[in-house]
């Protein structure tokens, strides 16, 4: 960076200083977030944010830019299928090195946002910031709130990096640092309804991902031939039944000082009143099965938990002996794999009988298998008809849909 460049960004530059302060949306004047989800699911859930109110959403690497008021967030934490967490905009503006992010931390208005009482954890991410150690930024962030809580009210805020009432999160740039809170808590992929959870279990909003990509409706069979602990079948029977992703869950936005219980405890019984309403009136076409005896129980504890016990069909069987129970309909599973359950010799073979098994079995069928290693999409030898790439955690994935007809399919 040039000298002239050097002064221009700094942050201890009076004429350059940047506001630090929650900024408003240049299209309507409302709040600004960042909604995070899996790579891959953004345009989803940009389309779902707004139906869900948003205004001005915008897909980016990792999540969704969108705008809004604070009340928002009580209904996009409640409902949103894809989303990660909810993050609110507090300060945006230019840095040159540690200390320009400590003084503009320090300048943000935490003791209006948070009491002191509350423990408070830094998380924070970057790219292609010059900055190396992102532990030394945390604790920078993490002393420039406490210090500025003393400043006002004579006492710091403690950490919690375990359980924290308040998470803060920092986003770097090359040049730019971002400060948000986070209105979800705990991950919101954390629906609260794995009661009896297998090992690597599919990250339930990934699994909402999946039938959104493959299109799934309510009036359309599907079928899970490696259901595990039920994921993919409780999202879809959650989706029909109009149950709210969230309801069981407690959000950090309840300890932010904006927060208005009247108004959340009104969005909890609507939901409420929808899930009780859409449980009874649905009539579905579940099937999940699963080699595996602990996962079978695991996904009817979990299913019993939800009250969707009449609306999916689990049982005790072997993904090659899986077998249509209509002339069409989806398929949408991920089988085992390395990562997942430890290297395995015999996964080629276990996917090339099961693609044996949907050829022979699922004519007039669209099968989608998410595959979590890539090299295993070879031992599939069907033709595929899309290949979506995705994310679960931090493993890259191929959700690839396959058309499947009578005869021959192969390459």
């Amino acid at each position: 960076m040039s000298s002239s460049s050097h002064s221009r960004y700094s942050a201890r530059d009076s004429k350059a200083q940047p506001a630090w302060a929650p900024l408003r949306g240049a299209a309507t004047g409302e709040e600004c977030f960042f909604a995070t989800c899996p790579r891959g699911l953004e345009a989803g859930l940009a389309v779902e944010l707004e139906k869900l109110g948003a205004k001005s959403a915008r897909a980016t690497d990792g999540g969704v830019a969108f705008e809004g008021r604070l009340d928002l967030v009580y209904t996009i934490n409640l409902w949103s299928r894809l989303a990660s967490r909810v993050l609110w905009q507090v300060g945006v503006g230019r840095y040159r090195d540690q200390q320009d992010i400590y003084d503009a931390a320090l300048r943000l208005r935490w003791p209006q946002w948070f009491a002191v009482a509350n423990t408070i954890r830094v998380h924070v991410t970057a790219s292609r910031s010059p900055l190396t150690s992102l532990d030394f930024i945390t604790l920078k962030i993490k002393d420039a709130v406490c210090d500025r809580f003393r400043t006002a009210v004579g006492e710091r805020t403690s950490v919690d990096t375990a359980a924290p009432d308040v998470r803060i999160h920092a986003f770097l740039t090359a040049d730019t640092c971002t400060f948000y809170l986070d209105t979800s808590g705990e991950a919101l992929f954390k629906r609260g309804y794995r009661q009896d959870a297998l090992e690597a279990p599919l990250r339930e909003n990934l699994a909402a991902g999946l039938l959104k990509l493959a299109g799934w409706n309510a009036a359309l069979p599907l079928v899970d031939p490696f259901c595990g602990s039920g994921t993919i079948l409780i999202e879809a029977a959650m989706m029909a039944c109009d149950m709210a992703p969230g309801f069981s869950r407690v959000f950090g936005f309840r300890r932010l000082a904006w927060f208005n219980a009247e108004a959340w405890q009104a969005a909890q019984e609507d939901a409420a009143r929808r899930g009780e309403a859409g449980r009874a009136a649905a009539v579905l076409q579940l099937y999940g099965s699963d080699i595996s005896p602990p996962a079978i129980t695991a996904a009817r504890v979990n299913v019993a938990g939800l009250g969707l016990g009449a609306l999916i069909e689990l049982r005790l069987a072997d993904a090659l002996t899986a077998t249509a129970p209509t002339a069409e309909g989806l398929i949408i599973t991920n089988p085992p794999y390395g990562v997942r359950l430890g290297t395995d010799e015999d996964l080629p073979a276990l996917y090339a009988a099961f693609a044996d098994t949907l050829k022979r079995n699922f004519p007039g069928w669209r099968a989608y298998v998410l595959c979590g290693e890539l090299a295993l999409m070879k031992a599939i030898r069907l033709a595929p008809s899309r290949k979506i790439p995705l994310y679960n955690g931090t493993l890259e994935c191929r959700l690839v849909e396959y058309r499947l007809v009578a005869g021959s399919n192969r390459k």
